[in-house]
């Protein structure tokens, strides 16, 4: 709709109407939580119905190595009797019985809190090497970078697997959990250090580093307040990650005979006993391997899930 006006000459002037228009100004909403990595990564993971698969599967895992007899009430060493030996399912025994007739599922129930506890010690020490090591070699650069790298290069070309075959048969008449963490974890922290040394060299570049240094903090205490926190993303994937292959490399360990010794109960254990009665009894063998095999999967499944969230990049191509 038009108006018209008149001016002293006579002349109609028509004004073309304006539309009201409202201009919406960007607000801060004040109950809305800051955002940040870890946030966006949260928010991430749970709508990803895989990240609670792997987090129930690890989780009843971890109950199992905590609080065995809520599983199971059989003994796994104590009941065991000859007369049932590579006998199959019985009531009270759902997955049957060994070659020593001792209860299958009692021994993987009972099994999983050796591997699992030779797998967090070993990662545990990888880790933690593996931290020092990169942090260092990252932060100060120089000699040092060329020194800890030249190590890290030496260690990460030695098979932590034969390495810790020399290991535990050096130490045969010592074999524990202790010294079976330490011998994977102690050759398998290269790759970590790797990852903490490049994620270190991008931290360091950041204004708030360049900040603390010229309030007058140390350059120790800028690596441990400021750097070490914001580098810690990719090492808890990569710790993740580790912990599944020290599974695999305890049970692989234990197949080959270098293990813990056998009156010890851990998945690697059964799998290396049950070898011996395959053709007769295969499920004494497919069973611990399958256990070991979702609880490894979990753990890869849920560290790759994790480093995806954790990726900005990663989340804008879903």
């Amino acid at each position: 709709m038009s108006s018209d006006r008149n001016d002293p000459t006579g002349v109609n002037h028509y004004v073309a109407p304006v539309p009201t228009t409202t201009l919406v100004v960007d607000a801060v909403r004040v109950d809305e939580k800051p955002s940040n990595l870890w946030t966006d990564a949260w928010r991430d993971l749970r709508r990803r119905p895989v990240f609670w698969l792997s987090l129930l599967v690890v989780a009843i895992v971890l109950l199992m190595a905590i609080w065995p007899t809520l599983f199971t009430q059989v003994p796994p060493n104590n009941d065991c009797q000859l007369g049932n030996s590579n006998g199959g399912p019985t009531d009270g025994h759902p997955l049957g019985f060994t070659f020593l007739g001792c209860d299958v599922w009692a021994r993987m129930v009972w099994g999983a809190r050796t591997s699992l506890t030779v797998g967090l010690l070993a990662t545990i020490i990888g880790t933690v090497i593996g931290l020092i090591m990169g942090a260092f070699a990252g932060f100060y650069g120089g000699w040092l970078d060329s020194l800890l790298s030249r190590i890290g290069d030496i260690f990460f070309s030695i098979p932590y697997i034969l390495a810790a075959i020399v290991v535990m048969s050096v130490f045969s008449t010592n074999r524990n959990v202790f010294t079976l963490a330490f011998a994977i974890g102690g050759f398998a922290w290269a790759s970590t250090a790797r990852v903490v040394r490049a994620e270190v060299l991008r931290v360091r570049q950041a204004d708030f580093v360049t900040a603390s240094r010229a309030l007058g903090k140390s350059r120790f205490g800028t690596l441990i307040s400021h750097v070490v926190p914001n580098a810690i993303a990719p090492l808890l994937v990569i710790t993740t990650i580790s912990l599944a292959y020290a599974i695999v490399a305890e049970a692989t360990l234990a197949f080959l005979g270098v293990g813990l010794g056998s009156n010890v109960m851990s998945w690697g254990n059964d799998i290396a006993q049950a070898q011996q009665s395959l053709r007769v009894a295969p499920m004494a063998l497919i069973y611990p391997s399958i256990i070991l095999t979702v609880t490894v999967l979990a753990f890869i499944l849920l560290g790759e899930l994790i480093r995806d969230a954790l990726d900005p990049r990663a989340r804008a191509r879903r």
